[in-house]
C-alpha cells in the first residue's frame, strides 16, 4: 500500500497531511521523469491541470505548476474543470499528463492531487510509489536538475479547453431536452457553471442550487452526499428530475420528481435496460463493487446480465471493465462508467443520460426503475482515530463475525477502511430495517467502548 496515493490519488488536510511543498515536489518529479522519456528530438512534455472551488486549490495549483516548468515541463491551466472534463481533454488533446486538484467530495480543508496518465487513466502504483520516493527525500539523497535556459517550461492558460468539453457532453446529448424541468445541485464544486451552460443549451428549463462557491462551501450541505437540499428543490418547484454531483463532478445521484432517491445502483439498472435496448452490451456484464445492493445483482441476472464485483473504488471498477470488456460499471455513491463515451465517472454524462432516457421513453424517472429489486440496507461512515487499528480490532473482528453468521443466508455485513478520508465503512443488509439498525447500533457500541470513534 502506498504511504501517500490510496484509491483516488493523494488526499489529505491541507496545510500538514497535503501542503504547497508536496505540490512543488510532485511536480519536480513529474516534470523530470516526461523530460527523461520523452525522445530526444520531441518538443517539451505537455500536462495540464485543473483544480474544483477549494481556497486551497489555487496553492496547489501554482506549486505543481512551479515544479513542472522548473523541470522542463510547459503546463496548461484549464482553472476550475470536472475531473471528467480534465481527463477527457487529457486524452483528447494528447496531454503527457493530466493533473486534477480536489478532494472530491470531502470538505474545503481537504484537498487531493489525482494524477491522469495520457490514456486518460489513473497513474499505476508504480509511478505512485516513484512519486513517493522523492516526496520523503530531500536535495541531498534525490538530487533532481532544475531546467536551464530555454529548457524552463512555460505556462498557459487553456479555457478553450472547458469549451471543447462542453461541446463533447452536448453532442452526446443527441436530442433536446426542451419541456423537461430539471434541479441542478452542483456542490459550490467543479460543475457549478458547466451544468448550467450544458443544460441550458439543451434546452431545458434549469433550477440551480450548490452554484455559488465561496471556497469554502464546497460539499457544505449539498451535492451528491446531501440528497435532501435538491429533494426539496425539486418538490418544491415541480420539476421533473433532479441531479446532484459532487465536488469534483465524476459523481451522480438523482432524484425522481415525487423527491426519491435514484441512487448509483438504481441508475446502472436503467442504463442497462438501456443498453441492452440499444443492443450495445454485447457481453452482458455490468461491474459493480462490494456495496452495491443484492437486490441489483438479482434484478440485472433478471435481464440476463452477469455482474463482476470488485472493490470499492472507481479505479478497480474501470480496470475490471477493461478486463472483462464491459461498457458500463460504477458504485451506488454515483460514479458511473459508460466506457462507450469516456474512461471516467462523469456526473454530468450520467445526468444528461437519465435525461435523454426521460424523453426518449416518455416517462418519468421513477418508472424507469421499473424491475428494480432493493433489499433493505443501511450504511454509515465513522470517524475515527486510527483505520488500521479499528479494523484490526479482534473484538470487532469477532463481533463482526457473529453478525455475519445472524444475518445468514440472505443478509451480509461489510466494514472496511474508507480509502479517501479517517473513517471507516459499516453496510448492513438484511431482511428488513430493524435488523439493519441492530447491527450497525452493536458495532457502534463497541467502537465507542473501545475509544475509536472521534468526536
Amino acid at each position: 500500500m502506498n504511504k501517500y496515493f490510496g484509491t483516488d490519488g493523494f488526499r489529505g488536510k491541507v496545510g500538514t497531511e497535503l501542503t504547497a511543498l508536496h505540490a512543488f515536489k510532485i511536480g519536480r518529479f513529474l516534470g523530470h521523469y516526461l523530460s527523461e522519456n520523452r525522445a530526444k528530438d520531441s518538443n517539451k512534455p505537455r500536462v495540464v491541470i485543473g483544480k474544483d472551488t477549494r481556497l486551497s486549490s489555487y496553492a496547489l495549483e501554482y506549486g505543481i505548476a512551479s515544479g513542472l516548468t522548473a523541470s522542463g515541463t510547459d503546463v496548461f491551466l484549464m482553472h476550475v474543470i470536472t475531473t471528467p472534463g480534465l481527463t477527457h481533454l487529457t486524452l483528447e488533446d494528447n496531454f503527457d499528463l493530466g493533473i486534477m486538484i480536489t478532494a472530491s467530495h470531502n470538505p474545503y480543508y481537504d484537498n487531493g492531487i489525482k494524477i491522469i496518465n495520457s490514456d486518460g487513466e489513473k497513474i499505476d502504483d508504480s509511478l505512485a510509489s516513484k512519486i513517493e520516493e522523492y516526496l520523503d527525500s530531500d536535495e541531498r539523497t534525490y538530487p533532481l536538475p532544475f531546467s536551464a535556459g530555454s529548457d524552463i517550461g512555460k505556462i498557459e492558460s487553456y479555457l478553450e479547453g472547458r469549451e471543447k468539453y462542453v461541446h463533447h457532453l452536448t453532442s452526446l446529448a443527441g436530442i433536446s431536452l426542451a419541456g423537461l424541468k430539471v434541479g441542478l445541485d452542483s456542490a459550490n464544486g467543479a460543475a457549478f457553471d458547466l451544468s448550467r451552460t450544458i443544460f441550458d443549451s439543451l434546452g431545458a428549463e434549469v433550477h440551480c442550487i450548490g452554484n455559488t462557491p465561496d471556497g469554502i462551501n464546497i460539499n457544505e450541505g449539498c451535492g451528491s452526499t446531501h440528497i435532501e437540499s435538491l429533494s426539496r428543490l425539486v418538490k418544491e418547484k415541480e420539476l421533473d428530475v433532479g441531479f446532484a454531483f459532487d465536488g469534483d463532478g465524476d459523481r451522480c445521484i438523482a432524484v425522481d420528481k415525487g423527491g426519491n432517491i435514484v441512487d448509483g445502483d438504481s441508475i446502472i439498472y436503467i442504463l442497462a435496460k438501456r443498453f441492452l435496448r440499444q443492443g450495445l452490451m454485447k457481453n452482458k456484464t455490468v461491474v459493480t463493487t462490494v456495496m452495491s445492493n443484492g437486490g441489483l445483482l438479482k434484478s440485472l441476472s433478471n435481464l440476463g446480465v452477469h455482474t463482476e464485483i470488485t472493490k470499492v473504488g472507481d479505479r478497480f471498477v474501470y480496470e475490471r471493465m477493461q478486463k472483462t470488456k464491459s461498457i458500463l460499471g460504477g458504485e451506488q455513491s454515483g460514479h458511473i462508467i459508460m466506457k462507450k463515451f469516456a474512461t471516467t465517472g462523469d456526473g454530468l454524462l450520467t445526468a444528461i443520460t437519465l435525461s435523454r432516457e426521460i424523453c426518449e421513453l416518455g416517462r418519468p424517472l421513477g418508472e424507469l426503475k421499473d424491475g428494480l429489486i432493493v433489499y433493505p440496507q443501511e450504511s454509515i461512515s465513522v470517524s475515527v482515530n486510527n483505520k488500521s487499528i479499528v479494523i484490526n480490532d479482534e473484538k470487532l473482528s469477532a463481533l463482526t463475525e457473529r453478525i455475519k453468521t445472524e444475518l445468514l443466508p440472505n443478509g451480509r455485513l461489510l466494514i472496511r477502511e474508507s480509502g479517501t478520508e479517517p473513517k471507516i465503512r459499516i453496510m448492513v443488509e438484511a431482511e428488513n430495517e430493524n435488523i439493519c439498525e441492530s447491527c450497525i447500533s452493536k458495532i457502534l457500541s463497541l467502537l465507542k467502548e473501545r475509544g475509536y470513534i472521534n468526536g
